[in-house]
């Protein structure tokens, strides 16, 4: 058991299962765990992120049209003492989790050591891949991750839709040579106006390839997809209001017998605002450990260049990844990050959902309103600023 002593209480992780939890005081102290001797002082200021997106490499051949770092095949890649440093510094900030991902970092070879050097300090490493080019013998290297999601966004011209070319093949081969390897393996899928519609069947092709997990991923304007295209592939409004019936559909039809989920990114969440019931029994979202923007806070990024980020897609802080645990409270950007989710302003403000969903998407705010704002696509905010709401 590893434990990391919040002013709320701790983090729990089990080792055993990979499991973390949260639990309040009351909680702690009935595992027989006591912060009083320092630990839990009173201070509100937040402490190291939860779960770091790390980027290994910036090289990938694969060319998609909405890569959120424009990664290419002569890109910069990080070296493996680099990497080496910035797990230290995770470890003793207290991170639990470390994600791997580029570019594609398939194409470095040393991921295994990686992955082992990140389990040495106790931190959960998991890894995402295009699986373009992943052959049995790298697959088998993989055993050490967690999970690997593969980037899966549906057959033939689904995938073509999202990414421009179609990998779907390569991908789908990828899975089954992971599950082969005796990889526990997830899929991300990214949600356009075109893939949204082919949900459920991409979701029913994942699972039979042996997928146990899908990761649904909002279209964001980073990167190359940070363009006018971006306005044509975001998903309509009528698809975002949908999102909520949609997810509970997916959950009878794909889920019901627990051997496969389905979980939203952060980014998702605001859209589930205009779900009536989900705003009438807001606590089951939180039940449920769906949580919206924690960038900057139980979240973080950090890039090739070692910069550290609120989240994968954000524009970087100064400050670096080997000095996150010692700068992370600190950083005006990150600072800037978590005094917009303590007190955001309307209809943010007064959302039922607030607590979960944290103000939306700051991403997609900055790219739509030029603004550190509220999520301009949340059907709360579209109704609030038409004076519908």
């Amino acid at each position: 058991m590893i434990v990391r002593y919040e002013p709320w209480g701790a983090w729990v992780k089990l080792e055993s299962t990979a499991a973390l939890v949260a639990l309040d005081r009351d909680g702690a102290r009935a595992l027989g765990l006591d912060g009083s001797l320092g630990a839990w002082g009173e201070s509100a200021g937040p402490s190291a992120p939860v779960e770091v997106h790390l980027a290994v490499t910036e090289r990938c051949g694969a060319g998609c049209e909405g890569c959120y770092i424009d990664a290419r095949p002569d890109g910069r890649e990080k070296s493996s003492d680099a990497i080496v440093r910035e797990l230290d510094a995770l470890r003793d900030a207290g991170v639990f989790t470390v994600a791997f991902g580029g570019g594609e970092p398939t194409t470095r070879d040393d991921l295994d050591v990686l992955a082992a050097a990140a389990r040495q300090r106790g931190i959960t490493p998991v890894l995402t891949t295009s699986g373009l080019g992943l052959t049995e013998a790298r697959a088998a290297r993989l055993r050490g991750f967690a999970q690997v999601n593969v980037s899966y966004d549906g057959p033939g011209a689904t995938y073509a839709s999202v990414r421009g070319f179609d990998g779907a093949a390569a991908a789908e081969r990828a899975i089954e040579r992971l599950v082969r390897a005796g990889v526990r393996v997830g899929v991300n899928v990214v949600l356009t106006r075109a893939s949204f519609e082919r949900l459920g069947h991409t979701l029913a092709r994942a699972r039979s390839l042996g997928a146990c997990e899908a990761q649904l991923l909002r279209y964001k304007p980073a990167g190359r997809a940070a363009s006018l295209d971006y306005l044509t592939r975001r998903l309509s409004p009528a698809q975002a209001r949908s999102l909520g019936p949609t997810l509970r559909f997916l959950g009878e039809s794909h889920c019901a017998d627990g051997a496969f989920h389905v979980r939203i990114d952060c980014a998702l969440v605001p859209f589930l605002s205009a779900d009536d019931a989900i705003m009438r029994d807001p606590g089951r979202l939180t039940r449920f450990g769906v949580f919206g923007c924690e960038a900057g806070g139980a979240l973080a990024a950090v890039r090739t260049d070692g910069r550290v980020a609120p989240c994968s897609f954000a524009a970087p802080a100064e400050l670096h990844g080997e000095d996150l645990a010692a700068g992370h409270a600190d950083d005006p950007t990150l600072a800037r990050w978590r005094a917009y989710v303590a007190a955001p302003p309307e209809p943010c403000a007064s959302c039922a959902i607030r607590g979960a969903c944290k103000g939306g998407c700051k991403v997609v705010a900055a790219f739509v309103d030029g603004a550190h704002g509220p999520d301009p696509e949340c059907p709360r905010v579209i109704a609030h600023r038409s004076g519908a709401a």
